[in-house]
């Protein structure tokens, strides 16, 4: 009896090893599923772009590691959480995201992962009493896998909760976020006093933050020195507003007694000639509590372009930018890249050509579609913007008679997102 068992031990294995096999050749398809599920039934989970990325990397990493669990057998205990599940659970516990959210997560995507195994375990040729022993066996590691992740990532989070919640100056960063979320009245001098800061007056908001690579701990001070030496040099009236956003990037309000029609320019100009910047998104010039909630608003705006593009030039934008505010109304998504490509044809390929030849045409319509004036703007002759509007149709396949605003719209979403809504050259 004892050699049956251990042959039906192997054959049990073999089979969890091949299920696991299988599924891990088809990962980053199942992590998608599971992501998009988490999106679906928790709210909470659907913060920037920045987090949505990183809640698909953690979903991705602990389907990796299950699925290597399951097919090498290796013993639960011996496996750590994921670096991307432990900076994803970090990351909700600086935005204020409840550990419940985080909890459900792993739970509703126990459920989903359990449900994918079952429809891998129909499809596999096996015995009815060998593929009930395969079920016990591959359903009792994911529960042991989701119970002992789930201690590791609650640990996590409530130890970088209580750091953050120390760290942020709390009392002044609290009552910037009640003060932005509007839900009850301001008393605008009790909040003055209380965030030290001149509500009354004209204000620029900016959103400054350092990539995610390269972190050396220190962000923050960086971020907050900065400010001070920006707001120095751009000659506000009194000293700035600086509030921790999370680790990596920060809130801040430029304070100003009148409107300054030059202040995105001083900023811009300021922030471009220090090669240690961080990236930055200018808001537009308000007034008084509306006008600090809706200049914030639009750096928002702009920071979301800039998530979007990626880690590339420029380093800058500012809400203010011809058109970069309707881009980001937009949006850079993958429903706006595959309604840009059926507006733009060819000429929504990512390439250097058809780069000036976007831009070529975008100038073109935007001066009311005029060569000469097209010409002055991008600095070329007369003949060239008509030579370059005309390749530029032709890439495109169709006259722009018929839907002259979509091709704009179109356009001016490229000129804002770039890579992100363009089509791969596979030339």
């Amino acid at each position: 009896m004892t050699n049956l068992r251990r042959d039906s031990d192997v054959d049990v294995s073999r089979y969890v090893a091949g299920i696991a096999a299988r599924m891990n050749e088809r990962v980053t398809d199942i992590s998608a599923i599971l992501r998009r599920g988490l999106e679906d039934e928790i709210p909470e989970l659907r913060g920037d772009a920045r987090t949505v990325e990183l809640l698909g990397a953690s979903v991705e990493g602990n389907v990796d590691t299950i699925l290597h669990a399951l097919q090498h057998d290796i013993p639960v205990a011996r496996i750590n959480a994921p670096t991307a599940a432990i900076e994803y659970a970090r990351r909700l516990a600086q935005h204020g995201v409840s550990v419940k959210a985080l909890v459900r997560a792993y739970r509703v995507g126990h459920r989903r992962m359990t449900e994918l195994v079952f429809a891998e375990l129909r499809a596999t040729d096996i015995a009815p009493a060998d593929g009930v022993t395969v079920v016990e066996a591959i359903t009792s590691t994911l529960f042991d896998y989701i119970d002992w992740i789930t201690e590791q990532v609650v640990a996590v989070y409530e130890t970088e909760r209580e750091q953050w919640l120390e760290s942020r100056n709390s009392a002044r960063a609290l009552r910037v976020r009640e003060v932005l979320a509007g839900k009850k009245p301001v008393d605008i001098d009790a909040a003055t006093e209380s965030i030290r800061y001149p509500l009354h007056w004209h204000h620029l908001a900016l959103i400054i933050w350092y990539p995610d690579t390269g972190a050396s701990g220190d962000e923050l001070t960086r971020l907050q020195r900065f400010v001070r030496e920006l707001a120095e040099a751009v000659g506000t009236a009194a000293a700035p507003l600086f509030a921790a956003a999370d680790r990596m990037s920060g809130w801040a309000w430029l304070p100003y007694r009148s409107e300054q029609s030059d202040a995105v320019a001083k900023v811009r100009d300021f922030a471009s000639k220090r090669a240690d910047a961080p990236r930055l998104a200018i808001g537009i010039m308000g007034q008084g509590v509306p006008g600090f909630r809706r200049s914030h608003q639009y750096a928002l705006l702009a920071r979301s372009v800039a998530l979007t593009r990626g880690d590339v030039e420029p380093r800058i934008m500012a809400a203010s930018d011809p058109g970069l505010s309707a881009a980001a109304l937009l949006g850079g998504s993958a429903e706006v890249a595959e309604w840009v490509g059926e507006v733009l044809g060819e000429l929504a390929t990512d390439d250097e050509n058809d780069a000036r030849l976007r831009e070529t045409l975008r100038v073109f319509l935007h001066t009311g579609s005029s060569y000469k004036a097209a010409a002055a703007e991008l600095d070329l002759h007369f003949n060239s913007v008509k030579y370059r509007v005309g390749r530029a149709v032709a890439r495109r396949g169709r006259p722009i008679t018929d839907d002259r605003l979509d091709v704009e719209l179109a356009l001016l979403i490229c000129h804002w997102y770039g890579a992100a809504v363009l089509r791969p050259n596979t030339d």
